[in-house]
């Protein structure tokens, strides 16, 4: 009797030691396929194509890039700018609202395809994202409050307290003239701030000052310096997304050849803003 018992916890342990050998080696092919650049392009693309949808990360609280109008309709340059990709992909587009500092992990949790949120392209950025082409060029501007006397360039930000995004390429221009960053969740909430004379300043996009001012002409803010270099702003996508991202590309430059960019920025800014 116990040597019967003795085979069959035997025969028991040979058969799931096979069983979990067996499972191993199916899972190395699937893992490779999922990991491999090739496999991601492919996929995202297909799941893009599949759904019939392309879902878009954006703030929603950044005019005129993405905003709420006051119907509550979300709209602005990136908005439009995002919705005719997807038209040329040929499917709807989806957008998906959250803070700027939370738009890249949303990013790479996969819950968006793509962000489209002005973002400036950087080295650091493209070492962990893919960028489509250009398709906005601003510069840098450094505002204060109308009585500030102490602050009137870059260079007088040295020791000051400055309201930025945390992740956003404003805040490292702040921080690089030796501001201290005060974590905002956007441009409204830094303007607020700063009228309230809790921040000394804010570094921002010249586009999105200058609306504010058109739109606020009596806001006791002003524009006191610019930077000389002007960033490059694009869509931005996840690592090994470039069937995608090529695609992206390829509906940027025919809305640029057939003038639709041109009616897009022009409603938005009054002017080219690639060029």
């Amino acid at each position: 009797m116990k040597k019967f018992s003795l085979l069959l916890v035997l025969l028991l342990a040979a058969i799931v030691l096979a069983a979990c050998g067996g499972g191993s080696t199916e899972e190395d092919p699937t893992t490779d396929d999922a990991t491999g650049s090739g496999g991601t392009e492919e996929d995202v693309l297909a799941k893009v194509k599949e759904e019939g949808k392309l879902v878009v990360g954006t703030e929603g609280t950044y005019p005129p890039f993405t905003f709420h109008d006051d119907s509550g309709k979300l709209t602005g340059f990136d908005v439009e700018i995002a919705q005719e990709v997807g038209k040329r992909l040929g499917v709807e587009v989806e957008f998906l609202e959250t803070q700027w500092d939370a738009m890249f992990a949303g990013l790479d949790s996969g819950r968006f395809d793509m962000v489209a949120n002005q973002v400036g392209i950087n080295p650091e950025r493209e070492e962990s994202y893919e960028f489509s082409d250009p398709y906005i060029s601003s510069t840098a501007v450094l505002v204060v409050a109308k009585d500030n006397e102490e602050i009137k360039s870059f260079e007088d930000l040295e020791g000051k307290l400055s309201a930025q995004s945390l992740t956003s390429n404003y805040a490292e221009t702040a921080r690089s003239f030796g501001a201290e960053i005060e974590g905002v969740e956007g441009f409204n909430q830094a303007i607020e701030l700063l009228n309230s004379g809790r921040v000394d300043a804010t570094v921002n996009d010249n586009l999105t000052v200058l609306d504010f001012l058109k739109q606020r002409p009596d806001a006791n803010i002003e524009i006191v310096d610019e930077a000389s270099d002007a960033a490059k702003s694009a869509l931005l996508f996840r690592k090994g997304s470039g069937a995608i991202v090529e695609e992206a590309n390829t509906a940027l430059a025919e809305m640029i050849e057939d003038g639709t960019y041109d009616k897009i920025s022009e409603k938005w800014f009054g002017e080219n803003v690639l060029e």
